[in-house]
């Protein structure tokens, strides 16, 4: 099946269904009416499903009718709290919430993948694992479904990205680390609160706070190996009651993005030891608490192979781009590190819809004639999977 005899057949339908999960977004771990709606469709397509993850995670199966190997696919479902500014008439209905990443057109692009392999499940190799995953966006959809046997048996995974710095009828990936690992920290700074005019008398958690800020930029610029990036941000900061009251109390909060695997693992203890010398200094107590969301996505080289492979079939030579990597996080990286896998980036950048807004905008959209394509790219990644 070639692109136009794609976009013939299910084009309508993949529109269609983005435009719904669009108009109807839910947040991470609450996505019940989207999952409802995965499982109906696939009811429809008679496609046998078991609930995978959290509390809306889907994973279909589909057995080929010839032999082969088994691949896991999979498109996240979730929204973001987001308030939608673009205007569509499918603009989303629940206030405050927005498919501002791209998530519905995961879902809706996986739902018509396996409606493709569904209606060719004759001349499919091996056995395709679908995976609807819950909680993207907060690092624990992955890992559930994980933990819940969605990669038993599977000999390579796949997952897809819209991105909005790749044009339409492109796909970018590489071999190696292609997005960071994302880790979070919140510090809570305690010091000895008092009068303004009498500091010698406190332990003032503002003065600590700006310690903390600008100690904790050494760790990328002093600690890592400069060809390693890193970036660390502290993104809120709230301290102090009252103007000329010395502040007992502060709270920082941020995250950490890095590419090398070892730095990774080496970072909460040269983090922590960071705040504790600072805060020593000053005579403060604190609270360190450091999340490790998701590890780096490092893509495996045969499946960039497979990936690329099934760009061509698909849009070409020219379809296939290099990816540059990003300091973005992806729980995909869950399945990664367990099995051999790869993820891409699909162009939806048109400038003639308006789809140049980067992810997570409130003005975030893409180019809708792009998503049979990702369709038709997770159809020709099982394919090409097999054919390795």
């Amino acid at each position: 099946m070639n692109m136009q005899e794609a976009k013939e057949k299910y084009g309508e339908y993949v529109v269609s269904m983005r435009r719904y999960f669009h108009e109807h977004p839910e947040v991470s771990t609450q996505e019940y009416n989207t999952s409802k709606v995965v499982k109906e469709e696939l009811d429809k397509m008679g496609v046998s499903y078991v609930p995978c993850g959290l509390e809306t995670g889907v994973l279909a199966t589909i057995e080929g009718g010839k032999p082969g190997k088994t691949i896991l696919i999979r498109g996240d479902m979730d929204a973001l709290s987001v308030t939608e500014e673009t205007g569509l008439p499918y603009e989303s209905q629940n206030p405050g919430v927005m498919h501002a990443c791209g998530h519905d057109c995961h879902t809706s692009m996986l739902l018509t993948a396996t409606k493709i392999l569904k209606d060719h499940q004759d001349e499919i190799p091996g056995t395709v694992k679908i995976a609807f995953q819950p909680a993207e966006e907060v690092a624990l959809g992955a890992k559930s479904m994980v933990e819940n046997g969605a990669l038993e048996g599977v000999d390579g995974c796949f997952s897809m990205h819209v991105w909005s710095d790749y044009p339409t009828g492109t796909v970018g990936t590489m071999p190696g680390t292609m997005m960071a690992a994302a880790d979070q920290f919140k510090i809570t700074v305690k010091g000895k609160s008092g009068h303004g005019s009498a500091p010698h008398q406190c332990v003032d958690a503002v003065v600590v706070t700006a310690q903390l800020i600008q100690a904790l930029q050494t760790i990328p610029s002093r600690m890592i190996n400069p060809m390693n990036p890193i970036v660390v941000t502290v993104g809120k900061v709230t301290a102090g009651e009252r103007w000329n009251v010395i502040a007992g109390k502060s709270v920082l909060e941020g995250t950490i993005r890095l590419f090398d695997h070892e730095d990774w693992e080496h970072l909460p203890e040269i983090f922590e030891n960071v705040v504790k010398k600072v805060c020593d200094v000053w005579g403060a107590d604190y609270e360190l608490e450091y999340s490790r969301l998701v590890p780096p996505t490092v893509n495996d080289p045969s499946m960039v192979s497979v990936i690329q492979e099934a760009a061509r079939a698909v849009y070409g030579d020219e379809g296939v781009v290099q990816a540059t990597p990003v300091t973005g996080g992806e729980d995909f990286a869950e399945f990664m590190e367990r099995c051999p896998g790869a993820a891409c980036f699909l162009g939806v950048r048109n400038e003639a819809c308006d789809a140049v807004w980067p992810q997570h905008s409130n003005h975030f959209c893409v180019d809708e004639d792009a998503l049979i394509g990702g369709a038709m790219v997770y159809v020709e990644v099982v394919k090409h999977h097999n054919a390795e």
